[in-house]
């Protein structure tokens, strides 16, 4: 495969530092949101704060140039290649490409690996439009999608074919916050050469290791924890670098490269993203132990709740839960209405990681193109709220809370 190769019997999986050169890669992952990817050096008059290139060309494009021809949409605008290279070194991963979104992030790097008559195994919990992706577009390019459930380990190998290209898992999922071991999967691609892709988007460097599990790539819809703030819409790929230069090859056909301005924007928020989780991690779980104590909660989710299927392989995998939380209210989808309605500080809005409270019904939103009884299947029940939890205090939104299942247990 031209976008990523593996010696099938390899027994060690290295993971090279990213920017050898640098004299930040031996240093913290909090050190590294702040300066990874640049040396702000210490010439007098330079910024602290990497300045915003608002440009979409640069001077080049003679015979005998000794730079590269720089184009913004080739995505190798300064602010481009700092988040890159950034989130590269949080990673641990060799190279980092950021996209115009998410999807973005995902689909070029899928499409970057398959070609017509290709095979992809993936796991069966996908957020929507990737699933949507897999079922609806890959087919219209020649590739076949086979969907599996990853709490049968062996389900893997069985749907492995000569023509399988790469295995895809999503950890945690949304928005069951399922939490599936990769490490088996991780062995099974190395065995047969392919590569392991994780959408780490709910989990963020900072409570997951990707790269230290056997992960080979990830990606992350930037939009959530690694913006952090509700003002960007951006997706990051990290992994090997043959298969970085192929995603940016297809981005300048297709197109969707980062905004100079988004750009740095994400790297503003990458530099408060450890202690940003981590009052993410602190307030979701003090939430989940407190729902579960109070009249008209049906169900807790969370990935460290005592009751979650995945609890015992979650605490050993990850280093916090993590923001994301899921509550079924009384009274079903009414009820699940009702609490939201009733709210005055969390804000109901269908996307989720930034400083704010957010509520949300996958029903309505996420998994809307599903039947009620494709939701089930998943677990989503009709009284499911889905809440991205802020860093707001938390006896305030114990208090709004509150309001919400008051709402509930009134039956309006």
């Amino acid at each position: 495969m031209d976008a990523f190769s593996k010696t099938p019997d390899s027994t060690t999986r290295p993971i090279p530092e990213p920017g050898a050169g640098s004299r930040h890669v031996q240093e913290s992952l909090e050190t590294r949101a702040i300066h990874g990817g640049g040396d702000p050096g210490g010439e007098s008059g330079r910024p602290v704060t990497p300045p915003i290139v608002q440009s979409s060309t640069f001077h080049g494009g003679l015979p005998g140039d000794e730079t590269p021809l720089a184009y913004t949409r080739y995505g190798v605008n300064p602010n481009q290649v700092a988040v890159g290279r950034k989130m590269a070194h949080l990673e641990g991963m060799e190279e980092g490409l950021v996209t115009a979104s998410g999807m973005a992030a995902i689909s070029l790097t899928l499409l970057a690996l398959v070609r017509n008559g290709d095979h992809l195994v993936s796991s069966v919990h996908l957020y929507g439009a990737t699933r949507n992706f897999m079922e609806r577009e890959l087919p219209r390019r020649g590739v076949e999608v086979t969907f599996v459930d990853p709490d049968n380990p062996r389900s893997w190998r069985h749907a492995l074919r000569p023509e399988t290209r790469g295995l895809y898992l999503e950890m945690p999922t949304n928005p069951m916050l399922r939490v599936f071991d990769p490490r088996p999967v991780s062995r099974l691609a190395l065995e047969r050469g392919l590569p392991l892709i994780m959408d780490a988007t709910f989990a963020t460097p900072m409570n997951f290791r990707a790269a230290d599990h056997g992960v080979d790539v990830v990606v992350h819809s930037a939009t959530k924890y690694l913006g952090g703030h509700s003002d960007l819409i951006a997706g990051v790929i990290c992994g090997p670098a043959a298969l970085i230069d192929e995603v940016r090859g297809l981005l300048r056909l297709y197109g969707p490269s980062a905004d100079p301005h988004m750009a740095w924007l994400l790297d503003r928020g990458l530099r408060t993203l450890p202690v940003r989780m981590a009052r993410h991690n602190e307030n979701a779980l003090a939430l989940a132990h407190w729902f579960a104590g109070s009249e008209g909660v049906e169900r807790v989710i969370h990935p460290f709740h005592d009751d979650h299927p995945d609890a015992e392989i979650a605490r050993e995998l990850l280093s916090g839960g993590g923001g994301m939380l899921g509550v079924v209210v009384e009274g079903g989808e009414a009820g699940a209405v009702a609490f939201c309605r009733a709210l005055e500080l969390a804000a109901v809005a269908p996307s989720l990681g930034g400083v704010e409270t957010l509520v949300s019904l996958p029903a309505w939103t996420s998994h809307r193109t599903l039947t009620g009884a494709e939701r089930e299947a998943r677990g989503i029940a009709p009284g499911f709220v889905r809440i991205s939890v802020g860093l707001e205090g938390l006896e305030d939104l114990k208090r709004d809370f509150r309001r919400g299942l008051a709402a509930v247990l009134s039956g309006h």
